[in-house]
Formats: structure tokens, sequence, C-alpha cells
């Protein structure tokens, strides 16, 4: 439960047990990600529910709110770096590093979460309509699911980074069994095609890391976990 209280304590705002902090209950914790992300599903699927008879576009943007404080705007935050730093880099490896670590946000990463959340809002306003929860459920467990795959396949290139202590208890085999579980259990959830539609689009994003930084970075994970949400909601609503 340690591990557990962890990984939520990190993806999410709400009030947790103290959790004492060391490395391999932070490797543990890697692989309640997708647990986490799957509750938070179900918390946005128990408010729409509870919500029902509110004008539709109100709830869209009542459960998009809702989802963005739960998570401290964490995600966001790394989108926006990668946004900053993809323009601003100019192709150089260290400059984007650089930009990554700077707090402020450019006008490039403040039009580009105006866009995510726009989509959400839109594709949200679309599901509601068709009274279809499951991609509330399916597109925080991808998106969580997306850091594994990452951690999975690409190295990580901040030995200074949030993450470096994760990594380096982290149970890789067991990994790959939580990814495949959770794979498995979106597929039953919302079928073949938003699963396709977020790979295409980690797969993408991956290529990109490792063009232009030669591996990923936190950013690099919260940006995949924004772009998966999105893929997820847009390819149900669609």
């Amino acid at each position: 439960m340690r591990a557990f209280w962890l990984a939520w304590q990190f993806l999410t705002r709400f009030p947790v047990p103290a959790v004492g902090f060391d490395g391999p209950t932070a490797g543990r914790s890697l692989l309640c990600y997708p647990l986490v992300g799957l509750l938070l599903g179900g918390l946005l699927s128990g408010l729409a529910a509870w919500l029902t008879g509110t004008p539709t576009y109100l709830l869209a943007g009542i459960l998009l709110t809702a989802w963005v404080l739960a998570t401290g705007a964490l995600h966001l935050d790394g989108l926006a770096d990668c946004a900053d730093a993809w323009v601003g880099g100019h192709g150089d490896r260290e400059r984007s590093l650089r930009i990554m670590k700077d707090p402020a946000a450019g006008p490039v990463a403040v039009c580009l979460l105006v866009l995510i959340l726009l989509l959400k809002w839109a594709a949200l306003t679309a599901l509601l309509e068709r009274h279809d929860p499951s991609p509330l459920w399916t597109a925080p467990l991808l998106g969580r699911t997306a850091i594994l795959l990452l951690m999975l396949t690409a190295d990580y290139v901040s030995p200074a980074g949030l993450a470096a202590t994760w990594l380096a208890h982290a149970d890789f085999r067991a990994m790959r069994w939580t990814v495949g579980a959770a794979l498995l259990l979106a597929l039953g959830l919302s079928g073949w095609l938003p699963l396709l539609a977020a790979g295409l689009v980690l797969w993408w994003l991956r290529r990109a890391a490792l063009a232009r930084l030669g591996g990923v970075t936190g950013d690099v994970y919260g940006a995949a976990v924004e772009l998966v949400e999105t893929t997820v909601l847009l390819a149900v609503a669609l």
C-alpha cells in the first residue's frame, strides 16, 4: 500500500496518508500508475453520473476542470515545457534541455495548452451527448500507462531528474506485465481504435524525443499523458 499511496500522492492532489520516501518504494510505485489512472477515471465517471441532467457543454467543462484540478496540472506543465523546448531549442539538444528547466511558459506553450484543453472539452461534450462514459476511464488509464511504456523503451536523459530515483529501483519485468494488463483492460473498455490511435501518438512523441534529446525527460512523460488522453477522447468521439 505504501507504493500505491506514493503513486497517488505524486500523480494527484488528493490528500493521502503520510508516506516515507525511499528508493524501493518509489520503484514499486511505478506499477501503480495505471491503477491511479483508472481510479481517476472512476472519479470522473462518478462525477458525471452525479451531475446527470446538467447541460452537456457545462458538464463537460466541470469534468475537465475537475480533471485538471485532480492532477494539479502536472502533465500540462510537462507538455508546455516540451512545446517551448521544441520551438525555442532550434534543433539543439542542450538548448532544448535548458528551456525545459525554465519555469516560464512562452506563447507557443500557452497556445498549445489552450488547444489541448479545447479539444478535450469538445470531445467530452460529444461523448456526454452519446452517454458513453467509457473514455473517462480509458483516457486516464492509457495516459499513465504511456509513462511506463516510455520508461521501458527510451533512455532517461536527466540524471539529476526526479524520475531517476524511480527508475533506479524499477522492476522492468513487472512493468511489462503491468503495461500488458492495462492495455488489455483498455481494449475491453473502449475497443481497438483509441488504443491504436494512442499508440501512434506515443510512437511519434518517442521518436521526436529520441531525435531531439536522445531520450526522454519528466516533461516528455507529462506530454505523453496529455497527448494520449486527448487522442483517446478524440478517437472515441469522432
